[in-house]
């Protein structure tokens, strides 16, 4: 049975079938122009050929929604075919290449638990947690007297992830970072 949402319900992540092709949402954008209805303007990447295109969905307009079988995954390791996951029930392992895995790169530490979307058996994305743990492993040093209110100083995170940090955290500290923002939230405990 097809799952049918509205233009304005588009979300990034999912994937629609849209003049008879499956798309996945790369970016989307609300527009509420001075006169006529709003629409979202998304960005779309063709799941088979991998060419994107754009497109504008009214908000009356129906679009049909792929559901997506979603299971649990560990990742293990980045070696030369991409980044290793296993299946936590079966124990069957899946590299996906970095072009599938995309900017969740930058959050996957080894162990770290997530959902892999799979549609008819072929992975089409990742679902990270809301926040991941992550070891600081370049910042300036802290100031002499710095307190929690600032505004923060750069800090390269053990992913490459740049984010910016409260000027008491050190080299060596772990966070806890937002993986929807990309912010530090706080200290790990």
């Amino acid at each position: 049975m097809a799952n049918y949402i509205n233009g304005n319900a588009i979300k990034v992540g999912n994937i629609i079938r849209y003049k008879n092709e499956m798309y996945k949402v790369m970016t989307t954008m609300v527009q509420k122009p001075g006169k006529g209805p709003a629409y979202t303007q998304a960005k779309l990447r063709n799941i088979v050929l991998g060419n994107q295109t754009e497109n504008r969905f009214r908000s009356d307009e129906k679009v049909e929604k792929i559901s997506l079988e979603q299971q649990n995954m560990e990742f293990l390791y980045e070696d030369s075919s991409g980044y290793v996951f296993m299946n936590t029930e079966t124990y069957d392992q899946l590299s996906l290449p970095k072009e599938e895995v995309g900017s969740a790169t930058e959050y996957l530490t080894s162990n770290l638990k997530a959902q892999i979307e799979f549609f008819e058996g072929k992975p089409m994305g990742i679902i990270l947690p809301k926040v991941v743990e992550l070891e600081i492993v370049e910042t300036e040093p802290p100031l002499k007297g710095a307190t929690a209110s600032g505004s923060g100083k750069p800090a390269k995170c053990e992913t490459g992830l740049a984010i910016s940090v409260p000027n008491f955290i050190e080299v060596g500290e772990v966070v806890r970072v937002d993986t929807v923002e990309g912010k530090y939230l706080e200290r790990a405990k």
